[in-house]
C-alpha cells in the first residue's frame, strides 16, 4: 500500500508598496542583501517601459522592454499582473513567480496598490503585504525630488498626488511600517518577513 508523499510547503510572497519616495525599493533592497534573509527571499525583478535612470542596470532593477514588447507579453499571458504608472507600463513575468513558490521558496515585490491588491487575490493563503508609510509629505517630496536627475517639476507633482490618494489606502494592508529611520524599518521588515516564513 502507497502511502501519500507530504505535499511540500508553498512559499510565500510579501509585498511592498507605499507611494514613490517612501522607501520601500530601498527596504526590498537592504532585506535581500541581508545574510539571513538573502538565503530564504528574492526580489521579483519587473518588466517596465519607462527609461532607465542613471544608476539602475537591466536584469538587476528591472527588466527594461519597449510597449511593444510589452503588449505582446502580456496577449501570450506572461504577465502576473501589471499597471499603468504615469504613462509607463510595469508588470510581472508569470512563469519566474509560479515556479519559486512551487519550490517553495519566497519573493518579495515592489508593487502599487493594484498589484498589491491582486497577488493577495490570485495568492490569498501566500501573500503578505506591507505599506511603507513616509514621516511626512515634505519628507516624501524630498526625497521624490532627489532620487533622480530626471524627474522634473510635472512629475513630482503628480507622484504627490499620487502619494496623497496611496496613503489613505494603508489600512488595506496586513503591516504598516513608519520609513522614518531606514534601519528601525529594515528590523521591523525583516521580523514580518521572518515570522511568516516560520509560519
Amino acid at each position: 500500500m502507497k502511502t501519500a508523499g507530504r505535499q511540500k510547503k508553498q512559499g510565500k510572497i510579501f509585498v511592498i508598496s507605499g507611494p514613490s519616495g517612501s522607501g520601500k525599493t530601498t527596504l526590498l533592497n537592504r532585506l535581500t542583501q541581508d545574510k539571513e534573509i538573502g538565503k530564504l527571499l528574492i526580489k521579483s525583478r519587473s518588466l517596465t517601459t519607462r527609461p532607465r535612470r542613471w544608476q539602475e542596470r537591466d536584469g538587476r532593477d528591472y527588466f527594461f522592454v519597449s510597449p511593444g514588447e510589452f503588449k505582446r507579453l502580456l496577449k501570450a499571458k506572461k504577465i502576473l499582473e501589471w499597471t499603468r504608472y504615469l504613462g509607463y507600463y510595469y508588470g510581472t513575468p508569470r512563469g519566474e513567480v509560479e515556479a519559486r513558490l512551487k519550490k517553495g521558496g519566497h519573493i518579495g515585490f515592489c508593487l502599487d496598490l493594484k498589484g498589491a491588491a491582486l497577488l493577495k487575490k490570485i495568492y490569498p493563503k501566500n501573500t503578505v503585504t506591507v505599506f511603507v508609510l513616509p514621516p511626512s509629505l515634505e519628507t516624501l517630496k524630498a526625497r521624490i525630488e532627489g532620487r533622480s536627475r530626471s524627474t522634473d517639476k510635472k512629475e513630482v507633482a503628480q507622484r504627490l498626488k499620487l502619494a496623497a490618494q496611496e496613503l489613505s489606502a494603508a489600512s488595506d494592508f496586513d503591516y504598516c511600517i513608519l520609513n522614518n529611520n531606514l534601519q528601525v524599518a529594515l528590523k521591523e521588515l525583516k521580523e514580518i518577513v521572518l515570522t511568516h516564513i516560520a509560519s
